[in-house]
């Protein structure tokens, strides 16, 4: 299946193209050709490039492949087109069938490292991944229905736990009920964070039975026939004295007048530790040793944490999958162009997934035997639709009429139409 029919097919069924809008709207005509969007988003997601983009494009030219690119690309356009096919998955059925539980959503986060070409203020140098070189972290979310729902690029260097709350807050869409990261992405404050903001943490920490756990009286009165043993005090004191200015902080994020990671920035910029953010860590302390606790007891729980984690893993395959110019590197050097590439690529991954959805509830509808629709949900559930050796994404890109017609009837003839 060409790469182009598919974007075009989930076009027409999520009205994605409709977002990308001209800078100067009141001066220009709203019109621009349906193959030179579809041609500017394969071109940044895939890392093909403009220039080139438009040389093995057939009926594109370079100077309308640049001009769509600079004047209709924005960060802001390319993320409401992310929005616009996540909300459509979100209304299927279908999706809902790899759902552990029907009242509560599991979404999870993980990094991946790219190497910049090129000198760049927001990449860092890390000889372990970059050699002599620098690079960024493209940091995705994902929710156990496989999808994409945000994404972002930091610092190599950034500790990524202090953007685990920007994703959190960032989605209309996709409400968190419980979310999962790996070692890299927990803190003692993260816990206590996400626990005022509604949310349940649920890291898979390295070394877990050698991390501390805390109680609320010294450890010298602890029961002693508790097997699992606390090794140090809760500052209750410190909570109780600047609790009104954590419900502050808690309040400016939850109203969106800032973001977690640049409060998170300046706090940690004090030559010692500010009040505030030992307050934070203090109350993170309990519900970190709850949560311990639990994660000890549970096996349903760790079991759940590794499958969302290895969502995540195989998002990071499928960007590098769909990144056929560069699946390693960003030739962007600027954070706000590293961005619309990464929201790009990400893009074209939740097309394919709507796409594979797409198909998937139209078999089911053809199937008209109760016991081989039966065995249908069966192996669609047991199977993941983050799925793409049937896509083409090689060769000529022909963005002609006939190439982007939907061939295997996907979408009702009306929609199609």
């Amino acid at each position: 299946m060409p790469l182009a029919q598919v974007l075009d097919t989930v076009d027409r069924h999520c009205d994605t193209l409709k977002v990308f809008e001209h800078w100067q709207q009141i001066h220009t005509p709203q019109t621009v050709s349906r193959p030179a969007l579809l041609s500017g988003i394969m071109g940044l997601g895939c890392g093909i490039g403009v220039q080139k983009m438009a040389r093995i494009s057939s009926r594109m030219t370079e100077n309308e492949l640049e001009h769509t690119v600079n004047w209709r690309f924005s960060l802001e356009n390319i993320r409401t087109a992310n929005d616009q096919v996540v909300n459509a998955m979100d209304q299927m059925t279908l999706p809902n069938l790899y759902r552990r539980e029907t009242d509560q959503l599991h979404t999870a986060s993980d990094g991946q490292k790219f190497e910049v070409r090129g000198e760049s203020l927001h990449a860092s140098r890390s000889f372990k991944y970059f050699g002599q070189g620098q690079g960024v972290s493209a940091y995705t979310f994902v929710d156990e229905r496989h999808l994409l729902w945000h994404s972002l690029v930091i610092s190599a260097s950034d500790r990524e736990s202090t953007y685990v709350i920007d994703g959190l807050m960032r989605n209309d869409v996709v409400k968190s009920d419980i979310h999962s990261t790996d070692t890299h992405g927990y803190t003692e404050s993260i816990f206590g964070l996400t626990h005022l903001l509604g949310f349940s943490f649920a890291p898979r920490i390295k070394g877990i039975g050698k991390q501390t756990r805390y109680l609320f009286r010294p450890k010298n009165r602890a029961h002693p026939d508790w097997k699992i043993a606390p090794h140090k005090t809760i500052n209750a004191n410190l909570i109780r004295e600047n609790w009104d200015d954590l419900l502050r902080l808690v309040t400016t994020i939850k109203l969106k007048e800032n973001t977690a990671s640049d409060i998170f920035r300046r706090l940690n910029s004090y030559s010692r530790q500010h009040a505030l953010y030992q307050t934070l860590k203090a109350f993170g302390q309990i519900i970190k040793s709850l949560f311990i606790l639990r994660y000890i007891d549970d096996v349903e729980l760790r079991q759940a944490i590794e499958k969302q984690l290895n969502k995540v893993e195989l998002a990071n395959r499928f960007t590098r999958a769909v990144a056929v110019g560069n699946p390693r590197e960003y030739s962007q050097t600027e954070k706000a162009e590293q961005e619309m590439v990464e929201s790009c690529n990400r893009l074209i991954k939740n097309s394919i997934i709507c796409w594979n959805y797409l198909y998937l509830e139209r078999q089911l509808e053809r199937t008209t035997d109760p016991q081989a629709r039966k065995n249908l949900l069966q192996t669609i559930s047991t199977h993941s639709p983050m799925t793409w050796a049937h896509i083409n994404m090689l060769g000529e890109y022909d963005f002609s009429e006939e190439k982007l017609k939907d061939s295997v009837g996907i979408l009702p003839l009306k929609s199609a139409a």
